[in-house]
């Protein structure tokens, strides 16, 4: 079965950012599945992840899938620094910090520009993604009715920062970065240690111990004869794709996180998780590193409606995005579909 699509470029011009930097000639990337309803309320923003771009996260989209293109006009929106939207690779002025809630005020005003799209039926997001729905719906109570916060939270822990900054340290330590996370040339081995970093965190240490990245393991797993082929194919060669300074930028975004962090709440995360009005369903995987039920269960008190249902998986963090792993994808479509209907 298919479905009608659409993809483009939102051309901003020169953008102000929060930090007083100017974004210039801003390209912000996008595509969109499914027919926008005339009273346009069935719009799905699906942001993209760390180093992802629309197509990797398509997989997802489909009548039987976790977001129905027959019933929601669903857009994944390319976030900055990933390439296809404006990033250091594409924009030699490119600033030295750009936020979520950056990318989350640029997003709303291509949605309202392309589409005169003003109000969401739900912002679904996994991991940076995640980030973003919990920013959209902070900072725009009155025009989001749900989101979905998948392997997300509303403030990068200092855990997750300690992890963010190896990575950082790892890319500057290469004799080709010339400062600012800017490189004289690709740093391929920075980035091949930057992936053997990752792979240690996106999957959980059950993961390991179950051999689920070996072929000869149960299913469902990642297919690698071994672990330095795993190491290889599934983690090295992915981020030696991407461009450092891109990593880079992303990392710094990822980093900074914080939906409180802007004049209306100074800081105050509890005031700004009390603002948001839209229906919250936390998502975390039960084996994430970077996520933990724990920081999704603090923030339980403070949100007037919402929903907190773990993914039971030891996937880790990948457990948001289960491209490989049909058990995990189904508990997340059932759930989602769920929360949707209400």
């Amino acid at each position: 079965m298919t479905w009608p699509t659409q993809q483009g470029i939102w051309r901003g011009g020169d953008i102000v950012l929060r930090s007083h930097a100017i974004m210039p000639d801003t390209l912000l990337s996008w595509k969109a599945h499914g027919t926008l309803s005339a009273a346009k309320d069935n719009v799905i923003v699906y942001p993209t992840s760390y180093g992802a771009r629309h197509p990797d996260l398509e997989w997802l989209i489909g009548p039987e899938g976790v977001l129905d293109p027959t019933r929601y006009f669903i857009v994944i929106v390319d976030q900055f620094g990933n390439g296809l939207s404006s990033s250091p690779s594409n924009t030699p002025d490119y600033p030295a910090l750009v936020t979520v809630r950056d990318n989350v005020e640029a997003q709303r005003r291509a949605l309202s520009d392309v589409f005169g799209i003003d109000r969401v039926a739900c912002v679904y997001g996994w991991s940076m993604g995640a980030l973003q729905a919990y920013h959209w719906a902070s900072l725009f109570p009155d025009a989001v009715e749900r989101i979905v916060v998948n392997c997300g939270v509303s403030r990068t822990s200092v855990h997750n920062q300690v992890f963010l900054r190896s990575l950082m340290a790892t890319l500057e330590a290469a004799p080709q970065h010339i400062g600012n996370g800017r490189f004289s040339a690709e740093p391929r081995a920075a980035k091949r240690a930057f992936g053997r970093i990752y792979a240690a965190w996106a999957l959980s240490q059950d993961f390991y111990r179950a051999n689920l990245h070996l072929s000869w393991s149960s299913n469902p797993n990642a297919g690698a004869p071994d672990l330095d082929t795993f190491l290889r194919t599934d983690w090295e060669d992915r981020f030696d794709a991407s461009p450092a300074a891109n990593l880079y930028a992303q990392l710094l975004t990822w980093d900074a996180a914080d939906i409180s962090a802007n004049e209306m709440f100074d800081g105050d995360l509890e005031r700004a998780l009390r603002a948001i009005q839209a229906k919250v369903l936390l998502m975390p995987s039960e084996t994430d590193l970077y996520f933990r039920v724990a920081d999704n269960e603090a923030e339980l008190p403070f949100l007037a409606q919402v929903a907190l249902r773990p993914i039971p998986s030891i996937w880790g963090h990948r457990a948001g995005n289960p491209v490989l792993n049909p058990v995990d994808s189904g508990f997340i479509r059932s759930a989602v579909r769920a929360w949707l209907a209400r």
